[in-house]
């Protein structure tokens, strides 16, 4: 049985993809910063901020997958947000990655979380791929210093993935429980133009690509984990108030309101592009959620 230890477990992803792994025979445990009583699963304790963790949860592991990190969604981004969203995402991966070397932890693979804002918070044309360029603006440089850390393992020789998610579709919270309220209401709208596109994935099809990383072992670098379903703010929309049926209404929510409630973090409302899926398709993986109709149908 080989075993798997998950950081940022008991989030949304973590608690679905831990479950997915124990019911294929997986054995998995958490690093976290308290003690879970969790079935099955046994909890270490880790202190990213006082560089501690129990080296116990490095005994006989053979993946580390690293979903540790501050939700960007949740807070307006002060300056002291800005430090805690890098900080929880680099300061905990360079502590994983310094104690490996230091008891020369052979792991089989390192399989980090990342996000499409890799490719920066910019509404264009282009349909982004994993050869491009992180953006130069702070969602851009996060995710490209996340990803230096797990660059750290490979040069070490271990295997590393690095999987740029898009908004995470949970009927369990997440993204679509905040976009489902005002649709419920009624008060369903696009924002802004509404012409921003949202790279979007089921949370099922995310996991089974985590799953995919730990068993595919030609798997290596970075990996785009996106519907190939390019859908617009408007469209998103439109589909949800359909399904619920619910009115969609016309004006669309002015720029200048989102500013006003959300600050520099309404760009990640206001703005977004097109992502491929190609790189995750070639290497034989399929969705099970191929288009958004079906995808929110599920969840809802």
């Amino acid at each position: 049985m080989e075993t798997v230890l998950i950081t940022g477990g008991t989030g949304l992803v973590g608690t679905y993809l831990s479950n997915k792994l124990l019911k294929r025979g997986y054995s998995v445990s958490f690093l976290s910063r308290a003690i879970h009583e969790t079935p099955s699963i046994k909890t270490f304790v880790w202190n990213y901020q006082k560089q501690t963790i129990d080296i116990e949860a490095l005994n006989n592991i053979d993946y580390i997958i690293h979903l540790a990190g501050a939700n960007i969604g949740e807070r307006r981004w002060t300056n002291s947000r800005k430090q805690l969203i890098l900080d929880s995402r680099l300061k905990t991966g360079q502590l994983i990655f310094d104690k490996v070397n230091e008891h020369n932890i052979k792991l089989k693979a390192f399989i980090s979380a990342s996000a499409t804002g890799y490719y920066g918070t910019i509404t264009t044309d282009k349909i982004f791929m994993e050869t491009n360029m992180p953006a130069n603006d702070f969602l851009g440089n996060v995710c490209n210093e996340w990803e230096k850390i797990s660059d750290k393992f490979g040069e070490n020789g271990i295997r590393n993935v690095k999987i740029r998610t898009g908004v995470v579709l949970s009927g369990k919270g997440g993204a679509l429980s905040k976009i489902i309220r005002p649709v419920k209401l009624g008060l369903g709208s696009a924002i802004g133009t509404g012409r921003q596109f949202m790279p979007w994935i089921h949370i099922d099809d995310l996991c089974e690509i985590y799953v995919k990383a730990i068993e595919d072992k030609q798997m290596e670098g970075a990996y785009n984990a996106v519907s190939p379903d390019h859908k617009t703010n408007e469209d998103f929309t439109k589909i949800l108030a359909s399904i619920l049926n619910k009115p969609y209404w016309l004006p669309k929510v002015p720029p200048i309101v989102m500013k006003l409630a959300f600050g520099e973090m309404s760009d990640l409302l206001l703005k977004g592009s097109r992502v491929s899926a190609e790189k995750i398709l070639k290497t034989g993986f399929e969705f099970r959620f191929t288009d958004l109709r079906s995808a929110l149908s599920n969840l809802i």
